[in-house]
């Protein structure tokens, strides 16, 4: 059946930019390459996606999947028995998923902040909400850890910590002169995540 030839095409596409992103980077992508290793004619590809935007998207779509799964994975201990410094331990684990995924793989999650539209029409909704529901992992241990604001500032301090972190981890694998040696990366994402948590507590919340 056509939708059927459809689908696989979409998926063979889909998995040919995945592989390509994730072995030369975003910049390296080439619709005339795609269509070789998806074997199927170039103007194809455009029966599927309406452009080339739209493809990436769909690659960014999955890597942001298999970065919640992991995130996901190191929450799964339920917020409602965690203590302040267990939270603040889960928040550490949360930050080195992080970085460990971005370390893993580099040019899957660079691609995530790097493509920029090619074309006039707007991106996608769900690159507004997806990476939004990120902040889900943060937000449940960040209550124990922050009980009395209410949950729009804590949504915040969310973002922030995770820009933070986001920000330590790129400069950090660019091995940029101003971050933590390569080696030190994790102890000192660890120790910032504790040291600003713990400032912003209560005096009493370890008592």
């Amino acid at each position: 059946m056509v939708a059927d030839r459809h689908a696989e095409l979409r998926k063979r596409l889909i998995e040919a930019a995945e592989a390509a992103i994730a072995a030369n980077g975003l910049g390296a992508l080439k619709a005339r390459d795609l269509a070789k290793a998806a074997g199927c004619a170039l103007g194809a590809i455009y029966n599927v996606f309406a452009d080339m935007d739209e493809l990436i998207f769909a690659v960014n779509a999955r890597t942001l999947a298999r970065l919640d799964a992991a995130l996901a994975e190191a929450a799964a201990e339920p917020a409602g028995k965690l203590t302040p410094p267990s939270a603040i331990a889960q928040l550490q684990r949360l930050a080195l998923i992080y970085l460990r995924f971005a370390a893993a793989n580099r040019h899957a999650w660079t691609a995530l902040f790097e493509h920029r539209m090619t074309s006039e029409k707007p991106a996608p909704d769900w690159t507004l909400t997806r990476p939004v529901e990120l902040f889900t992992h943060i937000e449940g241990p960040l209550e124990i850890v922050l009980p009395e604001p209410d949950a729009r500032t804590r949504n915040l301090v969310a973002r922030t910590l995770f820009s933070a972190i986001h920000g330590i981890v790129l400069l950090g694998l660019e091995q940029r002169p101003v971050a933590a040696p390569p080696d030190e990366l994790e102890a000192q994402i660890s120790l910032f995540v504790a040291s600003l948590l713990r400032g912003m507590m209560r005096p009493d919340a370890f008592d």
